[in-house]
C-alpha cells in the first residue's frame, strides 16, 4: 500500500470574488498559469516569465446547452499547496515518488475548476457537484501556442486504433482540423524547451485526441470518441461502433472528469525522469497488493514458437511451451505466455487438443516459472466471470488482453472492470490492442503493462520500427506510463540489410541496441521476445538478460536527446544498471558516473563490436574498476547500443 506523508498543507479562502484572473505558481516559482474567467474560461501558461501556451479556450458542454466556463461567476477560490511522497506498488522508475504542487479550485454554481502547477508541468480538470443523470456533449480543450512550433504528431487515421503509430515531423500550421492525432504528443516549446501533452485519470469517459484548429494554425484542440450506441462484431475481435450519439460521456452524479496535462521541461531528460502523469492518477482501489510480481517473460509468438534443436514437432502444443518454461527456468525468468492459438478463436474456454493448461501450470510451478495467457478483449468479455474463474482455478498468474482497439467511454470502462475482476482472482493485467497509459496503473496496480505503441512485433511485416523510432518513444510514449514494446531480438541487422520476416523475424540496430532496451525501455512485466533456442546460443546476452531488473529504486537519466540518443542509469537494490542508445548515427558519449557511492565498484560492460556497423550483432565486453570519480566513454555504432552492471567491490 502506498503510504502518504502530507508535511505541508495551507488553505486560503476567498468569498464573493470579483476578480477575472487568477495566478497559480509553481513550488519554486517557476511554472506559472493564469486563468482568466470572464466570458469563456482561459488559461495560459509561462515558464521563468516567458510565454509557453498562449490563452487556451476551454469548458465543458453538457446536453442540456449549459456550458460550463461561459459567462460563470466565481463562487469562492481556494488555493493549497501539498508536499508528499508516494510509494508505488510496482516501481517503474523509483522507489519513492515526491509529489509536490500548488493547486487552485475554482467553484461555480454546481462544478469546480481545479488547476495544479507542478515545477514539472501544469494540469486541470472539471469536476461535476450534479446530481442525477446528464450528458457530456463534448469538452473544449485547446492548447494554443504562441508560435509555429515543430511537433512529434501521431497521426491517427480512425478512432477505431491500436495507437501504435509513428511520430511524423510536423509544424503546428500543417496540421488543419482535418488531421488528428492520439495522446501523447510533444511539441517543440522554443530553445530547449518541450511542452508534453496527455491526460491522466481517464475514468468512465472517452480518451483525448489533438486536431488541428482552424480558428488558429498554431493551436490544438481537443476531439473525443462519441458514446456508441449500436456495434457489429466484424470477428472475434473487430467490434467496430455502427451508430453514435451526439455526446462523449454518460454521468450520474458528482464526480472528476480526467487530468489534462502539460509536461513542461527545460531539458529532454526531464520528460524521462518525469512521474507527472502517475502522480495525477487516481488512487489506488484495490487493498491487497501483496501478491504482484513484477519480472520477465519468454514470449513465442514474435518467434513464432519456431524453436529447433528439439526431438519433438514445435508449435502449440505442451511439449514446445515446455521447452519454454525450461528455458525460462534455467535463466530466472518469472513467466512464460501463451500467446494466440492455445484456444479455438471465439471461445476461451475451448482448449484446443494439443495444450493442456493445468499440466502446463504444474510443470511450471516445479521450475518457479507460472503461466500468462493471451485473450481477445471480447471473448474474455463473453465468458469474463466463468473465464477468470477458470483460470484462476488452474493457477495461471496473469492475461495479456488484446484488441480492444477503441477508447469510448464503454471501452474506458471495460478496462476498469477487467482490472477489477483480475485484482479479484490475483491476476495481472497486460493490455495489449491498446490506448495509452493514463492513471489505470495506480488505481489498480494489477495493471502491469500497456502496448499502445508501435513496438517490435512490428518488424515481422514493416520497416519500423528502427533505431531513430526506438529513440522517439522514452521521450513521448514511455513518458505516458508502461511500455510493453517486447525487445530482445538476437538476429540483428544494419538498415541495408534488414528484411522484414514473419516466422523467422529480426531488428534494425545492433544487439547492444536491443540489450539497451532493457535498461532504458520502462516495463515491469518485460518480455523476451526471440526464440530461446537463439538465447541459449548467446550466452553472452543471456548473462545480462537473466540478472536485469523489470522495475527500479532509482532513476538517473545522464544524457538524452529527442529521437537521437539516450542513456540511463538505474539502482535495483544495491546494483546499478546502466543503458544507452542511438539513433542511426554513430555516437560517443563521456557519462559521469558520479551517482555512486564511495568506494570501488565492478563495471561490466556489453557494447557494440568493432564489426558492428557491418554486422549488427557483434557485440563485445569488459571489465572495468570505477569509482563515483569515474567517466566512462560509450561508443555506439549506427544504430547501436551498451549496457554495463555495477557492482561494489
Amino acid at each position: 500500500m502506498k503510504k502518504f506523508i502530507l508535511l505541508l498543507v495551507t488553505v486560503l479562502f476567498f468569498s464573493g470574488l470579483s476578480a477575472k484572473d487568477y495566478q497559480l505558481t509553481s513550488p519554486s516559482g517557476k511554472l506559472s498559469v493564469t486563468i482568466s474567467i470572464n466570458e469563456v474560461a482561459t488559461y495560459s501558461v509561462t515558464l521563468n516569465g516567458t510565454g509557453i501556451v498562449a490563452p487556451s479556450e476551454i469548458a465543458m458542454e453538457l446536453t442540456d446547452g449549459s456550458v460550463w466556463g461561459n459567462n460563470e461567476k466565481v463562487k469562492k477560490a481556494k488555493t493549497t499547496s501539498v508536499s508528499q511522497e508516494l510509494h508505488p506498488v510496482v516501481q517503474r522508475k523509483n522507489e519513492a515518488i515526491i509529489d509536490e504542487y500548488n493547486q487552485l479550485t475554482l467553484s461555480f454554481k454546481d462544478h469546480s475548476l481545479e488547476f495544479k502547477a507542478y515545477d514539472e508541468g501544469v494540469a486541470y480538470r472539471w469536476v461535476s457537484d450534479l446530481k442525477g443523470d446528464y450528458k457530456v456533449k463534448n469538452e473544449v480543450i485547446t492548447f494554443a501556442f504562441p508560435a509555429d512550433r515543430n511537433i512529434w504528431f501521431p497521426e491517427e487515421e480512425s478512432m477505431m486504433t491500436h495507437q501504435e503509430r509513428e511520430y511524423l515531423r510536423e509544424k503546428l500550421s500543417n496540421v488543419g482540423s482535418d488531421r488528428f492525432c492520439s495522446t501523447g504528443m510533444l511539441v517543440d516549446g522554443g530553445g530547449s524547451v518541450k511542452v508534453y501533452i496527455s491526460e491522466s485519470g481517464l475514468m468512465d469517459y472517452a480518451g483525448m485526441y489533438l486536431r488541428g484548429c482552424d480558428n488558429d494554425p498554431f493551436a490544438l484542440v481537443g476531439k473525443f470518441a462519441p458514446v456508441v450506441l449500436k456495434e457489429r462484431a466484424m470477428n472475434d475481435r473487430d467490434v467496430k461502433p455502427v451508430e453514435t450519439a451526439d455526446y462523449i460521456a454518460q454521468c450520474s452524479g458528482p464526480r472528476v472528469f480526467p487530468w489534462r496535462v502539460m509536461l513542461i521541461t527545460e531539458n529532454d531528460a526531464g520528460l524521462v525522469q518525469s512521474n507527472l502523469i502517475y502522480k495525477l492518477a487516481p488512487r489506488q482501489k484495490i487493498e491487497n497488493t501483496d501478491w504482484i510480481k513484477p519480472g520477465k517473460v519468454a514470449w513465442d509468438w514474435w518467434n513464432a514458437n519456431n524453436i529447433y534443436g528439439v526431438d519433438f514437432e514445435s508449435g502449440v502444443n505442451n511439449a514446445t511451451y515446455k521447452y519454454y518454461i525450461d528455458f525460462a527456468s534455467k535463466y530466472g525468468l518469472d513467466y512464460i505466455i501463451l500467446d494466440e492459438g492455445w484456444y479455438h478463436l471465439g471461445d476461451v474456454l475451448n482448449v484446443v487438443d494439443e495444450i493442456n493448461i493445468q499440466e502446463l501450470v504444474d510443470y511450471g510451478k516445479q521450475k518457479n516459472v507460472d503461466i500468462i495467457l493471451w485473450v481477445v478483449w471480447k471473448s474474455l468479455d463473453d465468458k469474463l466471470t466463468e473465464a477468470l474463474d477458470q483460470f484462476q482455478k488452474w493457477g495461471v498468474k496473469g492475461i495479456k488482453v488484446d484488441f480492444m482497439q477503441r477508447d469510448d467511454q464503454w471501452m474506458v470502462n471495460f478496462y476498469e472492470r477487467c482490472a477489477l475482476e483480475c485484482a479479484k482472482r490475483e491476476l495481472l493485467v497486460d493490455y495489449h490492442g491498446a490506448y495509452k497509459p493514463s492513471g489505470l496503473d495506480r488505481a489498480y496496480p494489477n495493471v502491469i503493462s500497456f502496448e499502445g505503441v508501435k513496438g517490435l512485433e512490428n518488424a515481422k511485416w514493416s520497416n519500423l520500427p528502427d533505431p531513430e523510432h526506438d529513440l522517439t518513444l522514452p521521450f513521448i510514449r514511455m513518458v505516458a506510463g508502461p511500455m510493453d514494446f517486447t525487445p530482445g531480438s538476437m538476429i540483428n541487422k544494419t538498415k541495408t540489410n534488414f528484411n522484414p520476416v514473419f516466422t523467422e523475424p529480426m531488428s534494425q540496430g545492433t544487439r547492444c541496441h536491443q540489450l539497451g532496451m532493457y535498461v532504458v525501455f520502462e516495463s515491469p512485466l518485460q518480455m523476451l521476445a526471440d526464440n530461446p533456442s537463439n538465447y541459449y546460443r548467446e550466452p553472452g546476452c543471456m548473462e545480462f538478460l537473466s540478472v536485469v531488473p523489470t522495475v527500479w529504486d532509482d532513476t538517473k537519466v545522464l544524457d538524452a536527446k529527442v529521437s537521437d540518443y539516450i542513456a540511463v542509469a538505474r539502482r535495483s537494490g544495491n546494483t546499478w544498471y546502466m543503458g544507452a542508445m542511438t539513433d542511426w548515427d554513430p555516437r560517443s558519449l563521456d557519462l559521469e558516473l558520479d551517482f555512486l557511492g564511495e568506494g570501488t565498484y565492478t563495471m561490466k560492460i556489453w557494447k557494440d563490436g568493432v564489426n558492428a556497423a557491418k554486422h549488427a550483432a557483434d557485440f563485445a565486453q569488459e571489465t572495468l574498476d570505477v569509482t563515483a570519480n569515474s567517466t566512462v566513454k560509450v561508443n555506439m555504432a549506427p544504430g547501436g547500443g551498451w549496457v554495463a552492471v555495477i557492482t561494489r567491490k
